[in-house]
């Protein structure tokens, strides 16, 4: 048994061509839909990049319990579940939050992995006395240009070509994982990148497929912000065209490996997964990025591809309702390997086989920030109902992103006892700080959309007994995820508890 995930990130579905998208170039996702099942009610879980990982990690989600972070002693990782059976596990990427203090904990679950850096703000190329970014560069709030993407700029300038940059040396180091084991059994190849994540850094060649108006100063970096004045719809038609043309590099990667399947045979017996973690915003909603507005469907709604040589399904479409959190329990039935107990998504063996529904709602979220939830159709964004609710890390491994938990966070510290899924450990229960800057991001009221009669979520639903449903439905997903009780009071779902029930 083989299989391949090619993971990218912040890759937006409605900007494929299998999704319906009609002036970007991705020949490469067609030609991937017509030999695997298209999945079109896909949905993220916890956002954003390494919330994402933990859930394809362990099959459960991350954000009602504790933010951005490794890895736990107790989490049920299926690369290593894989390893521990016996398969080999490959891990290579270029996405270089795993190397950072938030992440450091999943590259070594892997029975080999292999690191490309460089990409956005990685601390890479020497600063000393760096003078060589653009001084007239913007990102789109017009800011000045900070040591981040000045580091930025000191990285680029080490990948001058597209042969040089991370993303192509990602996919040549996983091309040549395949051309070197594609005879041999019993691997899974995870092949990473962290494109088209922005900064949109691409070369010539394919800018000029989206020629545009735009005559400003270098601008392929959009900010985590609504949009103002000053984003003309030049500006904003310019970075979703800097957006397309990283998006067409990353097409062009997937069709080398979809040529290494074609000439070493592997769609006879090799799994292949097609995914990302999240989607991104690219002026719609008057939104740019993510994080700090409600999770649209440009965000959580996202594409995923998949071959099994066992069910031989391809060129088809499903409906059915999937996570992230359906990836791990598929791998590892896919390998025959028994999924644990604590992983909550299901394999999705049947679904491709015959259409079988695995789940009837999908949860996503931010932790302590907002919450979303889906029946495919309906979709229901929660605000938080009480600000002063206090939220809690509960982790035995207290780093942030960038950094370790700071000593007025760790005075904060008690014990509690744990949860069903901590294997009768107990856990640090810590304050949470949310970001500000992304806590408010309803204003304190719900969202209610119809996709089916509004894809794009342009009209607010007033519907009281849909809204009730979908309240229902997230506070059983509460209960199934053993939350902690703070958050019931802080979504204001007490009052739903008997009816989950």
């Amino acid at each position: 048994m083989k299989a391949i995930m090619v993971m990218y990130d912040s890759l937006n579905r409605h900007l494929l061509e299998p999704y319906g998208c009609d002036w970007t170039k991705t020949p490469s996702f067609k030609r991937l839909a017509r030999q695997a099942v298209t999945f079109d009610n896909c949905w993220a879980g916890s956002l954003p990049c390494m919330p994402a990982r933990r859930e394809l990690h362990t099959g459960r989600y991350n954000f009602l319990h504790r933010s951005w972070g490794p890895l736990e002693p107790f989490d049920d990782s299926m690369p290593e579940l894989l390893r521990n059976a016996g398969v080999h596990t490959h891990l290579v990427s270029d996405h270089y939050h795993y190397w950072e203090d938030g992440g450091a904990t999943y590259h070594q679950r892997y029975t080999t992995w292999d690191c490309v850096r460089g990409q956005e703000g990685d601390a890479w190329a020497p600063l000393v006395d760096f003078d060589g970014a653009p001084k007239d560069h913007l990102n789109v709030c017009g800011g000045s240009l900070d040591n981040w993407i000045g580091q930025d700029f000191a990285n680029r300038l080490a990948m001058p070509t597209e042969e040089a940059q991370s993303q192509s040396l990602t996919f040549a180091k996983g091309l040549d994982f395949l051309q070197k084991n594609h005879d041999k059994d019993n691997w899974f190849l995870q092949l990473e990148t962290f494109d088209p994540h922005e900064p949109f850094y691409s070369q010539d060649e394919y800018k000029d497929l989206f020629p545009d108006d735009y005559r400003g100063p270098l601008l392929d970096w959009p900010d985590y912000r609504p949009l103002n004045e000053q984003d003309s719809p030049e500006l904003v038609r310019h970075v979703r065209h800097e957006y397309a043309a990283l998006l067409a590099m990353c097409d062009k990667n997937l069709g080398r490996v979809l040529d290494a399947m074609d000439e070493y045979g592997l769609w006879e017996d090799t799994l292949l997964i097609v995914n990302t973690d999240h989607g991104f915003l690219l002026g719609e909603h008057g939104q740019w990025a993510k994080c700090h507005c409600p999770f649209y469907v440009e965000v959580a709604h996202t594409p995923l591809f998949v071959w099994d040589p066992r069910v031989g399904t391809a060129g088809t479409r499903t409906n059915r309702l999937v996570q992230t959190i359906d990836l791990a329990p598929t791998v590892l039935d896919y390998f025959g390997i028994e999924i644990p107990a604590d992983m909550l998504g299901r394999p999705l063996t049947q679904t491709l086989a015959d259409d079988t529904p695995v789940r009837e709602y999908a949860l996503f979220g931010y932790h302590s920030m907002p919450v979303g939830i889906t029946d495919g159709r309906y979709t229901l964004l929660r605000d938080v109902k009480d600000f002063d609710e206090k939220t809690y890390e509960y982790t035995q491994m207290p780093t942030h992103m960038r950094a370790m938990f700071s000593v007025e966070e760790m005075r904060t510290a008690t014990m509690a006892p744990g949860f069903s899924y901590t294997k009768g450990t107990p856990v640090m229960k810590i304050e949470a700080r949310p970001n500000p800057r992304f806590l408010h991001t309803l204003k304190g009221s719900d969202m209610l959309f119809d996709l089916q009669n509004d894809p794009h979520q342009e009209h607010v639903l007033e519907d009281a007994e849909q809204s009730d449903r979908l309240l229902t439905a997230m506070t059983a997903a509460f209960e199934e995820n053993d939350a902690p009780e703070e958050m019931y009071r802080r979504y204001g779902l007490k009052q739903y508890r008997k009816k989950a029930e």
